[in-house]
């Protein structure tokens, strides 16, 4: 589905910071943590849209916002056209229904003590849903059948699954209260990579059975490229480019993501001996003290005087492609990612 062919969005992110405040030790002057620093950006219907960037750059802490486990510092998260963060609390509830979680860590998200009945059960007793026993029997055993667990797995614990069916389960879970959007964080990171396959797969069938969005958290971009058809970059807190997927793995307009798509090994020998890497000078700044001006100038290799003053803006590099960077060298050159396509 092409941008043009959406109708209204059904999260819009709009000036969106968060910053923490902590002490450097017990008597130690309070500093400010900008973990999101000024964010735009809209998810459409059907829509697989992927966050990517190193860790600690904001992403974990910008998708709990859009779930309101967060309360944001600046700005408003809209959910089919409703700012969460103004909403009372019981017009809030209504909205989680809508917006469903799966969680990075397959092991600590699910209760040990509860069985899988129990632990995809809960949120209809939080929402008031299937109460009738016959019902909620029948939609259980939907949830387990479509994301590949068999009826007897509902009396069993936590413990007596491997990451892969944990994360199952956790799916089904999300999938309780048939959500709108699903934000997905890291949902398979800490899975073998025969299982994240699968667990891949099986999200994006679940997307067409069940006409599902997606926002798909992750610091992979061979899984953001398996999933996701439109993708934004994130880095020390700030978006610093946003295009459909393809258009971004060929032709980069942003230094940062040209070195990200860099280190993504590639499969064929022949191919990856020829690739020239872009090695990233130094660290991710902290967020503390972030650097002024463009954020990413002290490790970029086409930096400019301008660069370490003016804060760029998100500006339309070509149709549907948005980057915070003017018009730089390696722009309009073939990137890896097109030379691995040949």
């Amino acid at each position: 589905m092409t941008t043009s062919a959406r109708a209204e969005p059904i999260v819009e992110v709009r000036g969106l910071k968060k910053h923490f405040h902590i002490h450097e030790g017990m008597f130690g002057p309070k500093k400010t943590v900008r973990a999101v620093d000024g964010v735009d950006f809209s998810i459409y219907p059907r829509e697989s849209f992927g966050l990517v960037g190193e860790s600690g750059c904001g992403k974990s802490t910008l998708g709990r916002l859009v779930l309101a486990l967060e309360t944001p510092t600046e700005g408003e998260v809209r959910v089919q056209g409703k700012n969460i963060f103004a909403l009372s609390r019981r017009e809030q509830r209504a909205i989680r229904k809508e917006v469903q979680v799966i969680f990075q860590d397959p092991f600590s998200s699910l209760n040990p003590r509860m069985t899988v009945r129990e632990i995809l059960s809960e949120p209809f007793e939080i929402h008031g849903e299937y109460k009738n026993p016959a019902d909620r029997a029948k939609r259980l055993d939907h949830l387990v059948g479509v994301v590949g667990l068999a009826k007897a797995h509902l009396e069993r614990h936590p413990h007596e699954f491997s990451g892969g069916q944990r994360q199952r389960i956790g799916i089904a879970r999300a999938l309780a209260l048939n959500p709108k959007l699903i934000v997905a964080d890291e949902p398979v990171s800490a899975l073998d990579v025969s299982i994240q396959a699968q667990i891949l797969n099986l999200l994006k069938d679940l997307q067409e059975e069940f006409h599902l969005t997606y926002l798909f958290i992750s610091h992979d971009f061979s899984v953001v490229r398996h999933l996701c058809n439109r993708v934004a970059v994130m880095y020390l807190g700030k978006i610093v480019e946003i295009a459909e997927g393809e258009d971004l793995f060929q032709d980069p307009q942003h230094p940062y993501t040209e070195a990200l798509l860099s280190a993504v090994p590639v499969p064929d020998p022949l191919i990856e001996r020829k690739r020239k890497r872009v090695l990233l000078s130094g660290d991710v700044p902290s967020p503390i003290n972030p650097p002024s001006g463009c954020h990413f100038h002290p490790r970029c290799r086409y930096a400019v005087e301008t660069c370490k003053t003016d804060p760029p803006p998100l500006l339309e590099a070509k149709p549907k492609h948005w980057a915070a960077c003017p018009p730089l060298p390696f722009k309009g050159k073939p990137s890896e990612a097109a030379l691995i396509q040949q």
